[in-house]
């Protein structure tokens, strides 16, 4: 169900880093960009069950669809987290479902439109679309669920569970298999998904350049909140 999770973390890992030198570099990852939210926990029991066809939706209530990125830099005296993210508020950037039977998710996916990843800083965003992540040729990134995922347990009193998944994570036209732990909220009608997909760059044929007074971190995370509604 992480599929198309979005390619993100890759993205801004090297974007910022190709951005500039010296103190415009340090200018680009002090700002901390825009952290994919968490679950907004304690919501109302489940109102359906889970077997049928599920959908990305827009959101609900005050859980809105996103994915994005999160990576370490590290700065003279100090190391902190730099993220940026896509939502589907304006437009339709992150798309998927799942098809559950005898409550055994048996397909799921998610395809992000890595164009609409976006940080706090408009030119690290340009310089990743067009120079690191190369959206031209590389448009989307994609997370497709390659083993079954048993969901009986999952608790459908309004409170979280989680759940382990393995699939095949796509990022700049490089595919690894991943597994990786994501927590669900069942509540209403709809089923929200919040995880963060390790990866490490070098898998993905990303390459950080050097700066005289930072560096950008081997590992970074792609950050999920989806949320799904049934499809009538």
């Amino acid at each position: 169900m992480r599929k198309g999770i979005i390619t993100l973390g890759i993205i801004a890992v090297i974007a910022l880093a190709m951005t500039t030198l010296g103190p415009l570099a340090f200018q680009f990852f002090s700002d901390r960009g825009l952290q994919t939210a968490s679950i907004s926990s304690g919501g109302e029991p489940a109102s359906t069950d889970m077997n049928g066809t599920w959908e990305i939706a827009k959101g609900a209530g005050t859980n809105r669809t996103q994915a994005g990125y999160t990576f370490d830099e590290v700065l003279p005296g100090q190391r902190k987290s730099t993220s940026g993210r896509a939502d589907n508020e304006k437009n339709t950037n992150i798309t998927g479902g799942l098809t559950v039977e005898n409550n055994v998710v048996k397909e799921g996916s998610v395809d992000v439109l890595v164009d609409g990843i976006t940080s706090d800083v408009e030119k690290r965003d340009i310089n990743v679309r067009n120079h690191i992540l190369n959206t031209k040729e590389y448009p989307h990134a994609k997370f497709t669920l390659t083993k079954p995922v048993d969901i009986s347990s999952l608790p459908s009193d309004g409170k979280p569970g989680e759940i382990s998944v393995t699939g095949d994570l796509t990022l700049r036209g490089k595919t690894n298999s991943v597994t990786t732990t994501l927590k669900v909220l069942r509540t209403g009608k709809h089923v929200i998904i919040e995880g963060k997909v390790p990866f490490a760059r070098k898998d993905y044929g990303i390459n950080s350049p050097q700066f005289v007074a930072s560096k950008i971190a081997e590992n970074g995370t792609v950050d999920l909140l989806l949320v799904m509604e049934k499809k009538q």
